[in-house]
């Protein structure tokens, strides 16, 4: 009997091992989420989410989320009979649309990852780029065919006030944010992009680590052709290839470049379609995804 215990307790403790030096290395570091793809929509994928996020926060990381609601948002427009249109890959936001959206984002999907995070303890706090000042915009005018084009109230992010938010972690919490901010000159409020927001949060605060959870394996080396993935590249080699990049994945790994270029020390889009992806990345050597870091600094004339 105590034999048998010993074989089948053992493969456990050497993985439990194997995170030693990347909890070492995390240890008291802020690492920024972007909550999205299929990990949103699916129950399983979701569940896992909240315990990675809280094992992260018990493994003496500090995690923040960032979420948008692309499916849920359509859902509610049709609903409420408001035709989702987008331009330049971003969703036209009427005044109609943008009360729909504040309804589904700080009403529907926060809350429901906020009661995700809490079945695990007293943990999760919701806010909007609204509160506290966090996220402030102005009016974002996309540029089409050499045009300025309006697509309503979508914003541009102009400030961020990470106060409410180092508060929350100092106290132990974690923050989960939706990506609607404040307007910097006329009272309303705007939609802004969720890679966006995570990348600006990330850089404000100092986050050691942006990751984003995506429907894709990671950045495709020759898509489609090929469906390798680069695992890890520099700022500069990946500013090469945004032009090349499906519209889908261009906020995204803009974001993590800003993110990188602004302090961030490593910037990762994940698969969010596997699960406990988040937990393979940080704490192991296998990873999933493909990173993006800083450029090396120029090594100065001797």
């Amino acid at each position: 009997m105590t034999t048998t215990r010993k074989h089948t307790a053992l493969p456990k403790a050497k993985i439990l091992i194997e995170a030693l030096p990347w909890l070492t290395r995390h240890h008291g570091k802020i690492v920024v989420i972007k909550f999205g793809g299929n990990a949103m929509v699916d129950g399983e994928l979701k569940a896992a989410f909240a315990q990675d996020v809280v094992f992260l926060r018990h493994a003496g990381l500090k995690p923040v989320v960032v979420h948008g609601g692309g499916p849920q948002i359509s859902a509610a427009l049709d609903r409420h009979g408001i035709v989702s249109e987008f331009k330049a890959g971003l969703r036209v936001t009427t005044e109609d649309a943008m009360d729909v959206v504040r309804m589904v984002l700080a009403g529907q999907v926060q809350r429901e990852l906020v009661g995700l995070l809490n079945q695990h303890g007293p943990l999760a706090v919701g806010l909007t780029g609204e509160d506290a000042h966090t996220i402030t915009a102005t009016k974002h005018l996309p540029e089409i065919d050499g045009e300025l084009v309006d697509i309503g109230r979508v914003g541009e992010i102009t400030e961020i006030d990470t106060g409410a938010i180092e508060a929350l972690l100092a106290d132990g919490r974690i923050p989960v944010v939706s990506s609607i901010a404040r307007s910097q000159d006329d009272g309303h409020v705007y939609n802004v992009n969720a890679d966006t927001a995570a990348a600006a949060l990330a850089a404000a605060l100092g986050a050691e680590t942006l990751m984003v959870l995506t429907d894709v394996e990671g950045l495709y080396e020759d898509w489609p052709r090929s469906d390798e993935v680069i695992s890890r590249l520099t700022a500069t080699q990946l500013e090469k290839l945004l032009p090349e990049l499906s519209s889908g994945m261009v906020p995204k790994m803009q974001g993590c470049l800003y993110a990188v270029r602004n302090g961030v020390q490593t910037a990762r889009v994940i698969d969010g379609r596997v699960q406990h992806s988040i937990l393979l990345e940080i704490f192991t050597d296998e990873g999933i995804g493909t990173m993006v870091v800083p450029d090396e600094p120029a090594k100065e004339a001797q």
